[in-house]
């Protein structure tokens, strides 16, 4: 790599970054020319808690309202507003977002799944669900297990498949 200015040159890395002019400058990418297909994307994240909390959540008797109701809708909020949340995201229209649990005797998986007919992935939009899901989860249950944590936020799937 080599330096230039205040800026760093990174060759023929450049042609591959969509968000980034040559100069070093972002930009958003310009999907003009792609093609609308169907695309999916799963994203899964995990709380962190305890056997008392996972408990007390899969029997909906928590002091605050149906908690898996409320993340579930915080989740579905977070992927209809991935845009507005993160710099240089398109705005999607989703065709479909769902956000389902799971359960381990300590752990509450958050599992989402965002569709779409368009030009670009759902990534962004799965993983905001699944963060938000697990961020509205932690705020209803942190009375209780105020050392609950929310981890392992990531991708476990992606599709673009062609339609028509």
């Amino acid at each position: 790599m080599a330096r230039s200015g205040s800026r760093w040159a990174y060759a023929d890395v450049y042609s591959r970054l969509v968000h980034i002019y040559r100069e070093g400058a972002v930009r958003m990418a310009d999907l003009s020319a792609k093609r609308d297909v169907v695309r999916t994307a799963v994203a899964v994240g995990r709380l962190q808690t305890t056997a008392q909390v996972v408990s007390l959540v899969r029997a909906d008797n928590l002091p605050k309202a149906d908690v898996l109701s409320t993340a579930r809708i915080a989740g579905i909020a977070g992927a209809k507003d991935a845009s507005r949340l993160i710099p240089l995201c398109h705005w999607l229209p989703l065709a479909a977002v769902s956000v389902d649990f799971g359960f381990t005797d300590t752990d509450i998986t958050i599992r989402t799944s965002v569709r779409n007919i368009g030009s670009t992935g759902v990534e962004m939009e799965a993983l905001t669900a699944a963060a938000i899901a697990g961020m509205a989860l932690h705020d209803m249950v942190k009375a209780v297990d105020p050392s609950a944590t929310l981890d392992g936020v990531r991708v476990i799937e992606k599709d673009g498949r062609e339609f028509g």
